[in-house]
């Protein structure tokens, strides 16, 4: 394991080689600190230690949603086994160390939920994961300013711009049940768009999220996801957000979603859809400041988990969670005219 002993937010440690530390956990949270497929700025190697840390209250294991009345990390049994072993000059042994810590947490009934590293990571997670649920049983949403479909790049098949293509080829995940939302920008070119279409991805650009909204889209997304997949893999590039809002990452590209913007949505797909694993890429701690991407990404693990706290105390016979329910019902304001003044 890499970086000092330090757990997400307090979470107690488990050990991925002591099946009994991890036995009937909810969530297992991992870390991949790879970030030997970036194409420009690197550092996200580093981003698995910030987004644990990256908070102003005390690590303790709690953090009571305001929003959905849940505390995921004590409604939830959320252990944390460290980072894996990853090395930035070895792209396959670290995919291969990745894919085999996925997939041991996904056996055990668990939802792996991976601190990135860059996207490269993409790969192994959902492999791992489809590996245990079935190769094309599980969806991919995945949330990105690039497509991340790149064939050959820099001389090489690996990369974090390939990820979701090597996907697609294995057939862990479906081309057709592949949605991504958030793409911008000026990559890939013609032929990618071309691969991408013959296999019916469907990608929500910017410029679509905008005129038709952003609700709108998810639900059209969502429809899709789940129609013969038993489950679905969520992938956060922070980069899907604008710069302005997520400055520490490798590849920055304006005019993305706001930080809301992309809680709101990541709450929503955890809370409307069966979530079955999860990862958190492209935070780099260089290249940011005052921690605006760190904390960012570590309130999207934070959403993440209390939408799927809340999606299970209401499928248990809970009140459901109702988003217009005011958190505090406190005296109506009286009209100016009734008052005189």
């Amino acid at each position: 394991m890499f970086g000092p002993d330090i757990t997400f937010l307090g979470v107690e440690r488990c050990d991925l080689g002591d099946a009994a530390s991890f036995e009937r956990a909810d969530v297992v949270i991992v870390g991949a600190p790879f970030d030997g497929g970036t194409s420009n700025r690197p550092g996200a190697r580093f981003g698995p230690m910030a987004l644990r840390q990256a908070c102003y209250l005390p690590h303790d294991g709690s953090r009571p949603s305001l929003a959905l009345r849940v505390d995921p990390l004590k409604d939830l049994k959320v252990l944390d086994a460290g980072d894996v072993e990853c090395f930035s000059g070895d792209i396959e042994t670290s995919i291969a160390n990745i894919e085999q810590a996925v997939h041991t947490i996904s056996a055990s009934g668990a939802i792996p939920l991976i601190l990135g590293g860059d996207h490269t990571v993409a790969l192994p997670d959902a492999r791992g994961v489809a590996r245990h649920h079935g190769f094309g049983r599980v969806s991919m949403i995945h949330f990105d300013a690039h497509a991340d479909t790149g064939d050959v790049e820099f001389g090489n098949l690996y990369g974090h711009g390939q990820p979701m293509r090597r996907l697609i080829e294995s057939e862990a995940i479906r081309g057709d049940r592949f949605l991504q939302i958030g793409l911008r920008g000026y990559w890939p070119g013609p032929g990618t768009l071309d691969w991408m279409a013959r296999q019916d991805m469907r990608s929500y650009e910017m410029t679509e999220i905008v005129e038709r909204g952003l609700t709108e889209c998810l639900t059209e997304a969502f429809a899709i996801a789940t129609d013969e997949c038993d489950g679905v893999f969520l992938s956060v590039d922070i980069d899907v957000c604008d710069p302005g809002h997520a400055p520490g990452t490798g590849t920055p590209e304006p005019g993305g979603l706001s930080s809301r913007e992309l809680l709101d949505a990541v709450r929503r797909v955890c809370y409307e859809l069966p979530v079955v694993g999860m990862d958190v890429v492209e935070v780099s701690p260089p290249y940011d400041h005052a921690e605006i991407t760190a904390y960012l990404g570590n309130r999207v693990i934070l959403e993440a988990l209390s939408a799927i706290a809340r999606r299970r105390e209401d499928a248990s016979g809970g009140e459901p969670w109702d988003r217009r329910k005011p958190l505090l019902q406190g005296r109506q304001a009286v009209p100016r005219a009734a008052t005189g003044l």
